[in-house]
């Protein structure tokens, strides 16, 4: 099992055992050791991983972090444990804040077995950070952080590319977070900026409300265009060439077809089925078939091996999971993400169709 395909079976453990985990030593028994020794660190052996770590100087009497990881006998991560669910955001984490100061690890992890929020020292070296270079959700898994959580492993780990790419992580995730609160509402200094540079005339306060709705609009509309642009260029590379009919020959199957509308939301949601599935089977196997109720993803394009459906047709998204026998469970999308926390159902009905062939 491959690293990614270890994190998606964590994530499912996850969604499977967190109605049980009612205590934060539950916690780091069914969730955050599996994560430790997913990140490749030996558990049962002392010399990798220290439970409930203690500082020789600078601590207060009696308090511990909840694991440190060593290397070559010298902590370089420590771990602060919360229960399951808990909010992170509410914790101050003072012990680790202390801990980081007085050891030599330069890498500190917050969690609650779920989230897993990753500080170092960028702004004042030996001075564990306010805010986290990475947050890591196993509930709303982020694929293009899989490969920068790899590099904590321990066959993989070295100081300073983690710092490297620490220092880019939490730059980066600062000012996506400063864009997307200026998409979803412009502060004045922006709207200013792009008023200057169209509006010849005064600035005045009237102009100024006029232009925050331009703005939130035209920011709006450039990024769906990107979006369009891109899943234009996406379905371009991949569609194959469809063959030219004579319309007299059209049949009634093919009337019925004029029907269909395939949104977009739809061709998002196959990509994130063919993205689940990329280390499980060969892309070009995955297809999607189209109907008035819903949309089939196949494996082979044979429509006797369903892999899932997309029913967003209704006014509720459904994504429609294929079990033993071909029955089909239904579950509720509160977003298009949300069907990353069904990767391994996803995965799984592959299975039915490789073993049986």
């Amino acid at each position: 099992m491959d690293f990614s395909e270890q994190i998606q079976a964590l994530a499912g453990k996850i969604q499977k055992q967190k109605e049980h985990l009612l205590t934060e030593e539950a916690t780091k028994t069914a969730l955050v050791l599996p994560f430790i020794n997913m990140l490749g660190y030996d558990i049962f052996n002392p010399s990798e991983v220290i439970p409930e770590f203690t500082a020789d100087v600078g601590i207060k009497k009696g308090e511990k972090v909840d694991y440190a990881l060593l290397l070559d006998g010298k902590p370089i991560i420590l771990f602060e444990c919360k229960p399951y669910g808990f909010p992170l955001e509410q914790t101050q984490s003072s012990q680790l804040y202390r801990y980081f100061s007085v050891t030599e690890a330069r890498i500190a992890i917050l969690t609650n077995g779920s989230t897993y929020k990753f500080f170092t020292d960028l702004e004042s070296q030996n001075k564990m950070d306010s805010k986290p270079f990475m947050e890591f959700d196993f509930l709303a898994i982020d694929e293009t952080l899989v490969p920068e959580l790899k590099k904590l492993s321990k066959t993989n780990f070295d100081i300073v590319n983690a710092l490297s790419a620490a220092s880019e992580l939490k730059y980066t995730r600062e000012i996506k977070k400063i864009l997307a609160t200026e998409i979803a509402s412009p502060t004045e200094d922006l709207v200013c900026f792009f008023t200057s540079r169209v509006y010849h005339g005064r600035i005045t306060k009237n102009v100024k409300e006029q232009f925050t709705e331009i703005v939130k609009r035209a920011l709006h509309n450039f990024i769906n265009d990107k979006i369009k642009d891109r899943l234009t260029s996406i379905m371009a590379d991949t569609e194959p060439a469809k063959k030219v009919e004579d319309p007299s020959a059209e049949t009634d199957g093919q009337k019925e077809d004029d029907k269909v509308i395939t949104t977009q939301e739809e061709i998002e949601g196959f990509y994130i089925i063919k993205s689940i599935l990329r280390e499980t089977c060969d892309a070009e196997r995955i297809h999607y078939r189209d109907t008035q109720s819903y949309m089939g993803i196949l494996l082979d394009d044979n429509n006797r091996k369903p892999i899932c459906r997309l029913r967003f047709n209704g006014q509720n998204k459904q994504l429609g999971l294929i079990r033993a026998g071909k029955a089909e469970e239904r579950v509720h999308l509160s977003t298009l993400d949300d069907i990353y926390k069904y990767s391994q159902d996803i995965k799984s009905a592959i299975s039915l169709y490789e073993t049986s062939d």
